[in-house]
């Protein structure tokens, strides 16, 4: 199948996987072309086209590509499971296989299709402090902040605060103040989770360097790995977001994360606006 990307201009195509928003390049043969005030200019929804995070594709090593992630505020992220999610389907609709390997900071993902769907191991969960990572020795599973949260690593850090009423949660100011909070040296993303039964949850998400948003991969196989942790589910959960429904099953070899991706458009940037950043 011919290429999706041109590498002769600066074309991006925008997708999301249940309402969390991307803009991607394909950088593969050709130097990184993402700087952070690039991406804070991109990230801008009523000056640049807007999104949750940006995913550059570059050149694989020893895997069949590599990604970088950025967040709106122009800072980096380490881990995008929609993201990737997104990016896979690209790659597999390009080589017409069912299958792809991806090298992201967080390690190498393997993604696959499910169907209509996309499936991503997003690998195993960090789970001590210093991995997170949090700024002292702590137990991850009980944190030192109000709500008894658990924080998990999914090669960015996660919070997880479980809640009896999820409706009634200021996502934007609890998010907000936890985030920048000292325990936190890289800040923190912020989930809040309602648990509804043995295999469901109800999960809204603050993501550092982008606020609400409608649905995290990260945050949702930190989550899932929470709620497993502390005895509220096992291991298989369905999970609704802002967005809509996904599947996490903590096995083995790690966390996969199944949903839908949606192709939205392709563009190219104009170079008077490229001249202004």
């Amino acid at each position: 199948m011919q290429q999706v990307f041109s590498p002769s201009n600066l074309p991006f195509v925008k997708m999301h996987g249940l309402g969390n928003d991307f803009v991607i390049f394909d950088s593969r043969g050709i130097d990184a072309r993402v700087t952070p005030k690039l991406a804070k200019a991109i990230g801008d929804r009523n000056r640049g086209v807007g999104f949750d995070q940006l995913a550059e594709i570059k050149d694989g090593k020893g895997t069949d590509i590599s990604l970088d992630f950025w967040n709106s505020d122009g800072s980096r992220a380490g881990a995008c499971g929609n993201a990737t999610r997104c990016v896979a389907w690209l790659m597999m609709q390009e080589s017409g296989n069912n299958s792809v390997t991806i090298r992201t900071e967080r390690g190498v993902l393997h993604a696959v299709r499910a169907g209509d769907e996309v499936s991503v191991n997003m690998g195993h969960p960090q789970r001590d402090w210093h991995e997170v990572p949090l700024s002292h020795a702590v137990n991850t599973n009980h944190l030192p902040l109000a709500g008894d949260p658990v924080a998990v690593g999914m090669g960015n850090p996660h919070v997880v605060f479980f809640v009896d009423d999820i409706a009634g949660v200021d996502v934007a100011a609890q998010g907000v103040a936890v985030e920048h909070d000292p325990l936190f040296p890289q800040r923190t993303n912020v989930e809040f989770a309602q648990v509804r039964g043995h295999d469901e949850i109800r999960m809204r998400v603050w993501e550092r360097g982008a606020g609400i948003t409608l649905a995290c991969g990260s945050g949702a196989c930190a989550t899932a790995v929470a709620a497993a942790e502390r005895g509220l589910t096992g291991r298989t959960v369905r999970m609704e977001v802002d967005g809509g429904w996904m599947s996490l099953d903590w096995r083995d070899d790690g966390v996969w994360m199944t949903g839908p991706v949606q192709f939205v458009f392709k563009g190219e940037f104009d170079a008077s606006f490229l001249e202004q950043i």
